[in-house]
């Protein structure tokens, strides 16, 4: 068996963006590094997504993350209503149907559901 199992991103503020996932993606916090300022965050299915502070260099985002939800469309209507901007709202891009929005230090966002995908998505 192979699986990817965590993914270590680069942020400028661990805790802001510890605030962001959580309250946008519900990820929960598997554990925190206080000395080293990273925080472990995990989805429903145990995928760790690791944010280390970086405050010395420039952050380069250099990864797309993608989120499934239950419903893109919901997921939306649910971030917009609480101020999050996104660049583009659900509809069929390149990668098929979903939106797209920026996390707090500029790494490009995916959101789709396997519905609409199916349904909307042409892929």
């Amino acid at each position: 068996m192979i699986r990817l199992d965590h993914l270590a991103i680069r942020v400028r503020d661990a805790a802001r963006s510890r605030q962001w996932y959580t309250a946008n993606f519900a990820l929960k916090v598997e554990f925190e590094v206080p000395e080293t300022k990273t925080v472990a965050l995990q989805d429903d299915s145990d995928f760790t997504l690791f944010l280390a502070e970086s405050r010395d260099e420039p952050i380069v985002p250099s990864c797309t993350l993608t989120f499934q939800v239950d419903d893109v469309e919901a997921k939306h209507r649910e971030l917009s209503g609480q101020g999050v901007a996104f660049e583009k709202a659900p509809q069929k891009l390149f990668w098929g149907y979903g939106a797209e929005l920026r996390d707090p230090d500029g790494y490009l966002v995916y959101v789709w559901d396997e519905r609409s995908m199916r349904e909307k998505g042409g892929g």
